[in-house]
């Protein structure tokens, strides 16, 4: 098995013919090395802490505050964002969660270097927290061309900019590599340049954001071989819509990044 740890979002995979008890199961069985949730409240939580546990893997990730579109880019969410936070850092701390999917928001007119610092100013109101629990706060870069149109954190550099504004270890980015493919490309150069900064990734074939196949555009072994040559220690999750059948799809794509 390679050095990259393999987690998958539990969401794209489950459903009538693959509940999360068989995915879990399977994955472990293939690999895995963690299963991520995404909004904690609509998740099975307590479920999926329990099948983890009985089949060995971690959590790894889960939502750290309610609303992607509307979210720490505007002032006046921060005592509801910081509320919600600093529940998630208690209950990922006490669960080995390691890390908390956070949004900026969209822009809706908002200058880029004033939500930047907007961004900052929200984090800075529970860093302290995250710092003492030892939990990432990782901000989501996704893609504002064709899923999330206006979304502010849409660029490395933005998202890195920010970091730096906090200047806390444990503020940092989620590298979503399919939407960075679609945003800016030049994956390889880029995650090395600024690993510093990730606290997780997410995978996916672009177009489509389907399987990690021939089909798309992205060859995925370079890049977790260029991952896998950093210090970067945490996990690669599997974001995508698979074509087929959820198990064969996820065990394909452990094969492809099992660098």
């Amino acid at each position: 098995m390679g050095k990259i740890k393999q987690s998958f979002c539990y969401g794209c995979y489950v459903s009538d013919d693959a509940p999360v008890g068989t995915l879990i199961k399977e994955a472990a069985g293939a690999g895995y090395a963690a299963v991520e949730l995404w909004a904690r409240a609509q998740a099975p939580f307590e479920e999926i802490l329990e099948l983890a546990d009985k089949y060995g893997i971690a959590v790894a990730s889960m939502s750290g505050h309610n609303s992607l579109r509307d979210g720490l880019n505007k002032p006046e969410n921060h005592d509801r964002i910081e509320q919600e936070l600093l529940e998630s850092i208690d209950l990922a701390a006490q669960h080995g969660i390691p890390g908390l999917i956070c949004f900026s928001g969209d822009r809706n007119g908002l200058d880029d270097e004033r939500g930047a610092e907007i961004v900052a100013e929200g984090f800075n109101r529970v860093k302290g927290a995250a710092e003492e629990k030892g939990i990432n706060l990782n901000l989501e870069l996704l893609n504002s061309k064709v899923n999330h149109p206006d979304y502010q954190c849409d660029r490395t550099d933005w998202g890195v900019k920010m970091c730096e504004m906090v200047g806390s270890p444990r503020v940092k980015l989620l590298y979503d590599i399919y939407h960075m493919q679609i945003m800016e490309g030049d994956l390889i150069r880029t995650i090395r340049d600024n690993v510093q900064h990730i606290g997780h990734f997410h995978t996916a074939g672009n177009p489509d954001r389907r399987d990690l196949d021939e089909d798309q555009e992205i060859y995925y072994p370079g890049v977790m071989r260029a991952i896998a040559e950093t210090d970067y220690d945490l996990y690669v999750g599997h974001e995508f819509r698979p074509k087929g059948d959820a198990v064969e799809a996820l065990k394909a794509a452990f094969e492809v990044c099992d660098v």
